[in-house]
């Protein structure tokens, strides 16, 4: 889900989306295969006693279950982006309330990333943008390929930095 063309400004292109590495999604998933298998295993057992009033009871647990922690997980997973534009970052999320943060490309003042083991692994990370503004620094955890945003974002940021330092 890139930037709506309607969000952008003049001039302004869509460069990169991305959104968290789907290691967010093991435990949803593991979740998933548990409450398939309990809930196939628990219907199977009851059979039809109570008039299947039992069975279906047990298949309505679990599909609450499933909507609650592994459905609403993914859900919030996909429409949580990060999108990088000529000339800005914008960090969109919400699932009914969508909210969202931007970041000028000039504004900001250093950009840097974090690796554990784990991440280095799977090939993600987290990338730590400061801007120029008293408030706390964007966090954009478990990015795939860290280091290739990294790199993108810091030659956008340069060229900004350049630019408008450049005489009126």
């Amino acid at each position: 889900m890139a930037l709506s063309p309607k969000m952008l400004m003049t001039g302004e292109e869509n460069l990169t989306t991305t959104r968290t590495h789907v290691k967010v999604l093991f435990l949803p998933f593991v979740l998933l295969l548990a409450v398939a298998f309990l809930g196939a295993f628990g219907a199977a057992q009851v059979g039809d006693s109570g008039d299947g009033y039992v069975r279906w009871a047990i298949i309505g647990v679990a599909v609450l279950v499933f909507l609650w922690f592994v459905f609403v997980p993914f859900l919030r997973w996909y429409l949580w982006t990060y999108t990088l534009t000529t000339q800005r970052i914008v960090e969109q999320k919400g699932i009914l309330t969508r909210t969202g943060r931007v970041i000028p490309l000039s504004r900001i003042n250093d950009v840097s990333f974090e690796k554990n083991l784990n991440d280095r692994i799977l090939r993600c990370g987290t990338l730590v943008i400061r801007s120029a503004s008293e408030e706390q620094g964007l966090l954009l955890r478990d990015i795939p390929r860290v280091e290739e945003f990294h790199r993108s974002v810091s030659d956008l940021v340069a060229r900004a930095h350049r630019t408008s330092d450049e005489p009126i």
